[in-house]
């Protein structure tokens, strides 16, 4: 029997995975980095996104790539930082998006647990990552299940509105019906490509839009 890891309808849904030898190998490698390494999020942190935001009560997905490598700053949810953290590049220009979209002010801090807690799961397609070294946990396991998360949603009823910014999170559109689900792409937030598409490109208000459509809820967006 696995482990009881999550505490609300995930455990249920990925029980097969954490039996599986591509996660146990996975878990083997993060027991020996966490021992020998700075790791982040903290490992208390690492499932945050799937903690804060049920299967049943999921409506949105961003989908991130991997946590931010910085001391304080990872804490399981994408994009987001912990309170009393500077905001990242591309945090503040997910800030100006929505200032400029909906009229959000930019808050004075990163934490975005409120929009976890309204079903916008910030799920990163890896979980994990060393001190100062961008994408050194990638292809020990973890894309293997934020994939099975993915497809785990794409078997929802109801459907999804999926927001996936650059092409890292464009590449997992072939796991999404996009004959029920909603999907919005842009350029990825980064300094690097936000002038390219990504401001401008009014993925809040869309959002909402898309929600209203199928019957849910629109988000508060503003994070106060």
């Amino acid at each position: 029997m696995a482990k009881q890891i999550f505490h609300n309808d995930w455990q249920e849904r990925l029980q097969d995975e954490l039996e599986k030898s591509y996660y146990l190998a996975l878990r083997a490698f993060l027991r020996k980095e966490y021992s020998e390494q700075m790791i982040y999020p903290p490992m208390h942190d690492v499932y945050n996104a799937l903690h804060y935001t049920a299967f049943a009560d999921v409506k949105v997905v961003i989908l991130g790539q991997d946590p931010y490598h910085g001391p304080g700053q990872a804490h399981g949810l994408s994009f987001s930082v912990q309170p009393g953290v500077k905001q990242p590049p591309s945090l503040r220009n997910i800030f100006k998006e929505l200032e400029s979209d909906i009229g959000c002010g930019v808050p004075n801090h990163g934490y975005l647990k409120d929009w976890a807690d309204q079903g916008i799961l910030l799920l990163n397609t890896t979980l994990t990552v060393r001190k100062g070294a961008a994408a050194s946990h990638f292809n020990q396991g973890w894309e293997t299940f934020t994939d099975q998360v993915i497809m785990r949603l794409n078997q929802k009823e109801e459907p999804i509105v999926y927001i996936l910014w650059g092409r890292h999170a464009q590449s997992k559109v072939k796991l999404i019906d996009r004959a029920k689900h909603k999907i919005i792409q842009s350029a990825h937030p980064s300094p690097l490509s936000a002038h390219n598409g990504f401001f401008g490109s009014k993925p809040f208000s869309k959002t909402n839009e898309l929600l209203v459509e199928i019957g849910q809820t629109p988000i508060n967006w503003e994070i106060l």
